[in-house]
């Protein structure tokens, strides 16, 4: 019989839908409360901040069309994880109720800009956050950092980064999901794909049989240039983050995409308010996860 493990790996290879990225954490919080509806005159302080996007996110979790139907998986920021909704762990919550496998953002946020790109910065403390993970029942993890130009030194560097820290995670059993997002405001954007799809490949030889990744990747320029990332025996799917597109934007660039599903968070929540009674938030919510399923789809 199939462990929870292998059911996910399952769903995440072959399943047919998007991720939901519910990770906003530290300094994009305040941003995502305030198109929320939240601003920060309604809170007082760290700790109620985080209540207001914790309860934001349960309502998002628990809506009637956030099920693995059309959602096949969520990525999780720290706090998340480590909390609940009516009593239970909010990733059991998410894989036992909803059928969504549930992800960990680990990443501590950006370096400074140096040579074009961001690193990710050092990550206290990792070794007890996937064992945490890992006992939570969370299936991966997701590491972010950014490309802003096409420099090749830079993304010889990020992407070296991120496959670093990806066996890290896969020697701790989870699977990772590297991010090495592309700016979409970058003057040579095209380019600095070229070059990330080279390096990457590049690395994704040098994974032993087993040693199995995700890439969420900027939706590119070059449709379906990430083809052979998707086609790479070591590669279970490469997901695409919205980056600051519209959701009609970003869904209307990814339908054109063969081999990439959506992995989007402030498209997911688009026109999500606190104030919007329940009927009016499921509906909204629903709007977008239709839009985005379908060009997953």
């Amino acid at each position: 019989m199939a462990t929870d493990f292998e059911k996910m790996a399952e769903q995440m290879a072959s399943g047919q839908g998007f991720i939901a990225a519910l990770d906003q954490s530290g300094g994009s919080t305040p941003k995502a409360l305030r198109l929320y509806g939240v601003t920060e005159d309604m809170y007082d302080g760290e700790e109620a901040m985080f209540d207001e996007i914790h309860a934001m996110r349960s309502r998002i979790i628990t809506a009637p069309d956030f099920t693995s139907d059309k959602v096949i998986g969520a990525i999780l920021f720290e706090r998340t994880m480590r909390g609940t909704i009516d009593g239970t762990p909010v990733a059991q919550v998410l894989w036992q109720d909803r059928g969504i496998v549930p992800f960990l953002k680990i990443d501590k946020g950006l370096m400074d800009k140096e040579n074009g790109v961001q690193l990710m910065k050092p990550i206290p403390g990792l070794s007890e956050t996937l064992a945490d993970a890992k006992g939570f029942g969370i299936f991966g993890t997701k590491e972010r950092s950014v490309i802003h130009s096409a420099d090749e030194t830079g993304i010889k560097a990020i992407v070296a980064q991120q496959f670093e820290l990806g066996r890290e995670v896969l020697e701790a059993g989870l699977v990772p999901i590297l991010e090495p997002e592309v700016d979409i405001n970058a003057p040579d954007k095209a380019e600095a794909e070229a070059i990330l799809k080279r390096e990457i490949l590049t690395h994704l030889d040098t994974l032993e049989a087993g040693q199995e990744i995700m890439l969420k990747l900027t939706i590119p320029t070059e449709d379906n240039l990430y083809d052979a990332l998707a086609d790479h025996p070591r590669v279970i799917r490469v997901v695409a983050l919205s980056g600051g597109y519209s959701t009609d934007e970003a869904c209307e660039r990814l339908a054109r995409q063969g081999k990439m599903i959506a992995s989007f968070s402030r498209a997911l929540a688009e026109g999500l308010t606190k104030q919007l009674s329940d009927s009016e938030f499921n509906a909204a919510l629903g709007s977008n996860i239709d839009k985005i399923y379908r060009a997953s789809a």
